[in-house]
């Protein structure tokens, strides 16, 4: 068995011992720098959501993910995107999408239907009502992403996030299958 075998075993066992560098001396381990923009990102990553779905969920009674539902059709020339593509650009699960497109309905912001050139497929299709409540939780919503994110950054840090964002999607994403086709193509030097 390995060292790090070992170690799994051991904490599998209840052993609250760390693995280490000599445990798995071929990992590449974070230096400070790395470990502190690491854990930087995961901590954005914990908190930002939930400030912005609270932001929405008080100015206009919808969570983050509605939002992001609603925004991305309200995009589209015709208000309309097919069920699969929408849980694409939303990074959600076909059920968790159909659960929120169940809710969006109900509150007559969104209908589904067949898509007319492929009957297999269902769209989802943003009402004049979703529209309105899109347009209506925008000002608040892109006044909490400035003030939250952009306000605290100038031009060359909006810039450097820019570019890292767009480095790293090239790893997570490198077919861009989260981005949506109106939003411009990235100029990001390799």
């Amino acid at each position: 068995m390995t060292r790090v075998g070992e170690q799994a075993v051991r904490l599998r066992s209840g052993d609250q011992g760390t693995i280490g560098a000599e445990d798995a001396p071929d990992t590449r381990w974070l230096d400070p720098d790395e470990r502190e923009a690491w854990l930087g990102l995961l901590r954005v990553l914990a908190r930002l959501p939930p400030l912005l779905d609270a932001q929405l969920g008080r100015s206009a009674g919808l969570s983050l993910f509605e939002y992001t539902v609603l925004s991305m059709l309200s995009e589209r020339k015709d208000r309309a995107l097919r069920m699969s593509r929408l849980a694409t650009l939303t990074d959600a699960s076909p059920s968790r999408l159909s659960h929120a497109a169940r809710q969006l309905e109900v509150r007559g912001l969104l209908f589904r239907a067949p898509d007319p050139d492929d009957g297999r497929c269902i769209r989802a299709v943003l009402t004049a009502e979703g529209f309105e409540a899109v347009a209506a939780a925008a000002p608040g919503h892109v006044a909490a992403v400035r003030d939250l994110v952009l306000d605290p950054l100038g031009p060359e840090q909006l810039r450097g996030l820019r570019e890292a964002n767009e480095r790293i999607l090239r790893r997570i994403d490198p077919d861009q299958t989260t981005r949506p086709p109106w939003l411009a193509a990235p100029e990001v030097s390799r």
